[in-house]
């Protein structure tokens, strides 16, 4: 696939959140349907939840009998407005579609593919199926997202930051570099994607929308009147959900323990004493215990929001964490 770039297309791109994109890409892994790759701590850790979930949320079911490759039912993960996109906001979009659009796009969706069980196509052929779909969806946010999603949305905003710093200070080239291996910038003036869809296409001054992604690994959007859309793979992903890794040739371990480097490690977002329970495997005595020592060396942070106290590595903290 080429996408034919200008000039005026640099100014026109933008970056946004979709929580709607990350719920169906969670789901996509959770089941089997793309690889856990880096995730695969994260699915340990999240797969006991989902059979109580899909048999409290028959419509869940309905929802993960549809994925495919391709040709997913577009008006099921609508394009995202801007960074600070709410999964509210987003779910009512999707409550919006109207049924003769949903309509069609499911058979779109069903062509070809795999026959869905007897309950899912009574949901899918219901006259409400629309809402039921988005009650599938909500289900699965809250139970698999919601409770994490400030430290999520922390390492996709920080992506954001950094990737569209490249792209205004340097161009394409830079933007695209380590976007995925499956990228390249031509020269010409086109991003290129080895992708089955071997097509060209033109962005025309409208810019391409950049959508980072802890879960998704590369999708690509191109059906007007949606803008053109390119998820990929936000960088923070297997750190923040699941054992942060150690570099080779480690040096902090040795220098503040094991224990505490890891919990450093993870503190590249801000989390939760009991997110890094979660993630690191650790008691929560332990965890706590070893944030004492840390912020009382400046190494991390700690902020109160209500009733929720969360950690991060100080900026002393970032430059141990990553030494240059």
């Amino acid at each position: 696939m080429l996408i034919e770039v200008s000039p005026a297309d640099l100014a026109g791109c933008r970056y946004a959140i979709s929580p709607v994109i990350e719920t169906t890409s969670a789901l996509r892994v959770l089941t089997g349907h793309d690889r856990a790759g880096v995730l695969h701590p994260w699915v340990r850790r999240m797969r006991p939840r989902l059979a109580p979930l899909r048999r409290a949320e028959p419509a869940l079911g309905a929802l993960i009998s549809l994925f495919r490759r391709d040709d997913n039912a577009d008006f099921l993960h609508p394009s995202p407005a801007g960074p600070h996109s709410s999964f509210a906001e987003e779910l009512a979009t999707v409550r919006a579609t109207p049924l003769s659009v949903a309509r069609a796009e499911l058979d779109r969706n069903l062509a070809g593919h795999r026959t869905p069980p007897a309950y899912a196509q009574r949901i899918l052929a219901a006259p409400d199926v629309v809402d039921r779909l988005a009650d599938g969806l909500r289900a699965a946010w809250e139970t698999l997202i919601e409770p994490e999603w400030p430290r999520l949305r922390a390492v996709l905003e920080r992506d954001i930051v950094q990737r569209a710093g490249r792209l205004a200070a340097y161009g394409w080239a830079a933007a695209l570099t380590d976007l995925h291996p499956r990228i390249s910038w031509s020269p010409a003036g086109a991003i290129v994607v080895r992708h089955r869809d071997t097509g060209r296409y033109r962005l025309d001054g409208r810019g391409l929308l950049f959508v980072p992604s802890l879960f998704a690994d590369l999708a690509l959007g191109v059906d007007p009147p949606q803008p053109y859309a390119l998820v990929y793979r936000a960088r923070g992903s297997a750190d923040v959900l699941g054992p942060p890794v150690t570099p080779t040739g480690d040096a902090l371990g040795p220098l503040i323990g094991g224990a505490r480097a890891a919990i450093l490690r993870a503190l590249a977002a801000p989390a939760t004493t009991s997110q890094l329970v979660a993630q690191l495997g650790l008691s929560l005595g332990t965890v706590g215990g070893h944030l004492a020592v840390l912020r009382a060396a400046g190494l991390v942070t700690r902020t109160r929001t209500g009733r929720s106290v969360t950690y991060v590595a100080s900026p002393l903290g970032e430059a141990l964490r990553t030494p240059g």
